[in-house]
């Protein structure tokens, strides 16, 4: 049975995978994503990272037939390249900038539309990382041939040929309008379309892996390379794949991010947390994010799961409340920042902080589906669903929407593999999902009620 091979890029950590073409996960092997202080900034070591992966291709082949290799990754990487490979280190993007370039770019950076999100912190966006790069190292930037994506740059070294992709450059790269699918208007007033190589699907083949590193990697040498797609996206493609619309999908981890394929949102207005993305297609896909995750952690502390019904039930009849927000982050709510809080009757309860976590990040989820067009479908997934009371309580506060949860922990590479079989697929691709057991809950839509009444003031109060 064919393989594929699926390099899976986060921040912190890589993964390499193999999969199925049915997306099934046969084994994984992982490493720290190594970042170097500088010079001549903080950045990741892209030949270390190389070396990593060729041996891991080496690996699993000795055990797979790999057909083909795949990269995903989050949105706010990117590489300047030349012909020979990197032209500039990657920049690790939690590295503030120069000053004169975070102003600059505030006053160049275009609406809302243009966007596609907000203007974020640090080097989170490609366009910004370009400024940067054009401003300091002008020789360079100037001979350079292509800033690619992270997935793109990947399948570059891996096959030589460049491509732009648009899940990857609809993901806060500032360099695309989902909303007009086009670039945004900053690459021509920059004179950035140079470096913008023509677009290609995310599961288009580019070309094979190089004959050098298929001798190396002991792999066929007609061994595919796929142009590759951002995370999130991969993530909603797995659904797309499995024949799903009229979807929202609520992914949770220390973001919780929400996309949906239903139209309706106004892409000229920007709101907290609002974003939108594209599909493997093109299409926009309006979205929202917050840092739910570690909003969850902030209340529930030191306390282990599971969360209890008991528990819920104590909570919400005493009107017990954590309020936004405890990170450095606003998040949904303007204002927040480091004012989360706990009140109520038993807010000093610590057995039923984790409960209370659990139920916070349940509310936050919620707002970002108020947010949004109402769907028919709601798929949940990520590390949150792990605990059965998080998509019991969104069972709850969503009534008359079909809910599914979905448990398997490697959405990301599971939709990536499938992109291998987009353009030969005869039959929606399998997907194992639960329905929530909502029986013996309390009422939570008085609870959200509650809540919103009482967040909303929270964030207008600064």
């Amino acid at each position: 049975m064919s393989v594929v091979a699926v390099f899976d890029v986060g921040k912190t950590n890589v993964k390499l995978l193999a999969a199925t073409p049915d997306g099934a996960i046969l084994e994984e092997m992982s490493a720290r994503n190594l970042v170097v202080d500088g010079p001549p900034y903080r950045h990741h070591d892209l030949a270390a990272l190389e070396a990593w992966l060729l041996d891991g291709l080496a690996d699993l082949g000795t055990r797979h037939s790999i057909g083909a290799i795949v990269a995903c990754s989050h949105g706010s990487g990117g590489v300047l390249v030349n012909e020979s490979g990197a032209a500039m280190p990657m920049i690790d993007y939690e590295q503030e900038p120069p000053v004169d370039v975070v102003r600059d770019y505030a006053a160049m950076v275009g609406s809302f539309r243009e966007r596609g999100s907000a203007v974020m912190l640090g080097s989170a966006h490609l366009a910004r990382q370009m400024l940067w790069l054009e401003r300091g190292w002008p020789d360079v930037f100037a001979g350079a041939s292509a800033f690619l994506a992270l997935p793109q740059y990947w399948a570059f070294r891996l096959c030589g040929v460049a491509a732009g992709e648009v899940t990857s450059l609809a993901a806060q790269s500032h360099l695309w309008s989902s909303a007009d699918g086009a670039p945004a208007r900053l690459v021509e007033r920059r004179g950035w379309a140079r470096l913008l190589p023509p677009l290609r699907r995310a599961y288009e083949t580019l070309g094979p892996l190089k004959p050098a590193l298929a001798k190396r990697c002991g792999l066929s040498p007609d061994t595919r390379v796929l142009c590759g797609i951002h995370d999130s996206s991969a993530n909603f493609y797995r659904y797309q794949a499995a024949g799903l619309s009229d979807l929202t999908v609520v992914s949770t981890g220390t973001w919780i991010v929400a996309l949906t394929d239903r139209s309706g949102v106004d892409l000229d207005r920007e709101a907290p947390g609002r974003a939108c993305n594209a599909d493997v297609l093109g299409r926009p896909v309006p979205g929202m994010l917050t840092m739910g995750g570690r909003e969850f952690a902030a209340v529930a502390g030191e306390a282990r799961g599971p969360a209890t019904r008991e528990a819920l039930r104590r909570i919400v009849a005493g009107r017990t409340l954590a309020l936004p927000s405890f990170g450095g982050d606003d998040g949904l709510f303007p204002g927040t920042a480091r004012r989360g809080v706990v009140e109520g009757p038993l807010a000093g309860d610590a057995t039923l902080r984790f409960t209370l976590g659990l139920l916070y990040a349940a509310m936050l989820a919620n707002q970002c589906l108020r947010d949004l067009p109402p769907a028919r479908t709601l798929v949940l997934d990520g590390g949150l669903v792990r605990d059965p009371l998080f998509g019991a309580i969104l069972a709850a506060l969503n009534p008359g929407v079909r809910v599914l949860v979905n448990r398997d922990a490697h959405g990301t590479a599971t939709g990536a593999a499938l992109l291998a079989g987009h353009e030969t697929r005869a039959a929606p691709a399998p997907l194992s999902v639960e329905t929530p057991d909502v029986s013996d809950l309390p009422d939570l839509l008085s609870y959200w009620s509650h809540w919103c009444d009482r967040s909303r003031p929270w964030s207008q109060a600064s």
